[in-house]
């Protein structure tokens, strides 16, 4: 197998570990063994356990980034604030829902991630943030609320889909896309 096709036959490995055992079982030869090959095949392309699970997450941070830019709402000016944010709320949840094994990198709890974990998802929060604060700018300027601290709303915001989203992967029966949006639009409705 060519070394690129090798590196990513790895990293779909790593990933699926993860995914059903959480970041304690990884190791090169769990990894290994999972893509069936020997370990050294593993060392010789990624040379320590560190370098595996940057190039993992170096990874599927580009994929989710990217995929949460073509989610990200780009309202028109008579859009309905709360229907901007409703529906960006299912688009990340449509997400989570084409990519769960990738998804739970990011929204497990931080007391579960290794440091090199909580390091690229602070860097992802804080890219969407950024990405985040002018919609919500805008859709608190156009609903006339009396909230000064954009910046703490967007932050609350990314808390509340994260759970959504971590809700939905862990139980999905018991929280639907559904059950999650239509309450999120009732909030929004409470706010009003």
């Amino acid at each position: 197998m060519p070394p690129d096709e090798r590196r990513e036959q790895l990293l779909d490995a790593t990933l699926s570990l993860i995914a059903e055992k959480g970041y304690e079982s990884v190791s090169m030869e769990g990894i290994a063994r999972r893509a069936g090959v020997t370990k050294p095949v593993v060392y010789d392309l990624f040379g320590t356990l560190a370098d595996l699970l940057e190039a993992l997450l170096e990874r599927e941070e580009e994929r989710a980034l990217a995929q949460l830019a073509e989610l990200m709402p780009t309202p028109a000016e008579d859009a309905d604030p709360s229907q901007v944010l409703v529906d960006g709320l299912d688009a990340f949840l449509r997400a989570v829902e084409s990519r769960p094994d990738a998804w739970r990198l990011s929204l497990m709890p931080a007391e579960a991630q290794p440091g090199i974990v909580r390091k690229h998802v602070e860097r992802d929060r804080t890219a969407i943030a950024k990405q985040l604060e002018s919609t919500v700018r805008w859709g608190v300027e156009r609903l006339e609320v009396p909230i000064s601290d954009v910046e703490l709303l967007v932050e609350t915001i990314i808390v509340l889909a994260n759970e959504a989203g971590r809700q939905h992967l862990n139980d999905p029966k018991r929280y639907p896309r559904e059950r999650l949006t239509a309450f999120t639009a009732s909030l929004l409705e409470g706010v009003r």
